[in-house]
């Protein structure tokens, strides 16, 4: 299996992208179906789409349709959540396998289900994973650069995700995004429009659909309009569409913080793009806090490398502490990878870089770290840096299980290592 999947990727690299998607993936996703005899057939689909934020938009839709008392399923980049079973949906951030889709479609229309909440990313559109679902709601989170070693120009990312709205019924758009425009053009002509905002006016915005969410930042908020925004088109009623909002306690790695006890806190969050790391750090430093916030990240190897400096940039601008290290490298060099990223933040407000062990650089009042090991990374931050009252957001995996080296895929969980990590640091402080 692992030979075919290197076989595939080599043959991809030779040939242009829509042939390798109309003669391979199309077919796989027809031949699923065949097999699986249309398992969404019946199904009110509710597809989430966007840069960040669909995790959680998905995960807000599927817990208002369950107080509404609908047979709701789920299927997002996290797991697929069935009745009462759920079930892992890969290793790493992508739609299901067109194979893999149709199994999970042929055990909800087995538990009788009537709506299916999925996310939908630029990948699983452009190769064909979703042919033979038809989208009742088709919602937008936002749209920024990310995927341009797959797609190559902003503009293919955004028609790819255009396909979600050609043929639905109700499009949810952010009318924030800039993207707006651009999908309000592409959607179905005679689709409903539900828009949502922070800033601008819109169908949904706080002022005219007030609700209460234990979610932190305004990106959370958008993402609660956007759920909301879904619900109504699903004709829920606001009274449970709010109480499901308020209910909600968030998704597996998303802003999720690990507590035993300790003097000061520790987030993990799925923040692998400029976006969504300056959401959470800016969210972390509006909060009422006077400690530090040390962040631990790094930028996934084989991938679009146009977003590494600007997430350098960023973490040296709004964190006191930056740990650079090891984020999927896969065939890449972990250090060139770390280099790029830190040029980034050596550009703020540092004149030049100076190497003394681990510690990179440090201006003023701000640290950066070179660690390419990521165990290393998470156990400096908080088994050493962090002191009462400070922050440390570790990024970039979140729910994910493993990490990437080469071609294998070793088993790794945030969560565990910042937990032992934690574990040590409480031994250490209670023995002083």
């Amino acid at each position: 299996m692992a030979e075919w999947s290197v076989f595939k990727d080599k043959l991809s690299s030779f040939l242009p992208r829509q042939l390798v998607n109309f003669f391979y993936h199309f077919p796989r996703a027809v031949l699923a179906n065949l097999y699986y005899r249309f398992p969404a057939k019946g199904l009110t689909v509710v597809g989430v789409t966007g840069t960040d934020g669909k995790t959680t938009t998905a995960s807000l839709i599927y817990q208002i349709l369950l107080l509404a008392g609908k047979k709701a399923a789920l299927i997002s980049t996290v797991s697929a959540k069935i009745g009462p079973d759920e079930f892992s949906t890969g290793l790493h951030v992508t739609s299901p396998d067109p194979w893999v889709l149709g199994r999970f479609l042929a055990e909800i229309r087995k538990g009788r289900m009537d709506y299916l909440i999925l996310e939908t990313t630029s990948h699983g559109l452009d190769q064909h994973r979703f042919w033979g679902v038809d989208f009742e709601v088709a919602v937008l989170t936002n749209v920024t650069r990310e995927h341009l070693d797959y797609h190559r120009t902003f503009k293919k990312y955004l028609k790819a995700k255009g396909r979600l709205f050609k043929r639905v019924k109700t499009a949810v758009l952010n009318k924030d995004d800039p993207s707006f425009d651009y999908f309000n053009s592409v959607r179905a002509n005679r689709s409903r429009l539900l828009t949502y905002a922070l800033f601008r006016e819109a169908d949904l915005t706080p002022r005219n659909f007030s609700f209460k969410t234990g979610l932190p930042g305004d990106f959370n908020q958008l993402n609660c309009l956007a759920a909301a925004a879904a619900g109504q088109a699903l004709g829920i009623n606001r009274a449970v569409i709010k109480k499901g909002l308020a209910s909600f306690k968030g998704v597996t790695g998303r802003m999720e913080k690990i507590e035993l006890g300790q003097r000061f806190q520790v987030l993990i969050d799925f923040a692998h793009t400029p976006n969504a790391l300056k959401n959470v750090l800016t969210t972390l430093r509006s909060q009422k806090a006077g400690g530090r916030l040390i962040v631990v990240f790094g930028c996934a190897g084989l991938r679009d490398q146009s977003k590494r400096e600007k997430m350098g940039r960023i973490a040296g601008r709004l964190a006191q502490i930056t740990l650079l290290t090891a984020e999927d490298p896969r065939t890449e060099d972990v250090n060139r990878i770390i280099t790029q990223i830190a040029d980034g933040c050596l550009a703020v407000g540092a004149e030049e870089a100076v190497f003394k062990n681990e510690l990179l650089c440090q201006t003023g009042k701000r640290l950066f770290f070179r660690i390419p090991d990521r165990r290393k990374a998470i156990r400096l931050a908080i088994e050493k840096l962090a002191q009462k009252g400070d922050r440390v957001i570790i990024c970039g995996k979140g729910h994910e299980q493993s990490l990437c080296f080469g071609r294998v895929e070793k088993p790794w969980s945030d969560h565990r290592e910042a937990e032992k990590a934690l574990e040590k640091r409480l031994k250490m402080d209670n023995g002083r």
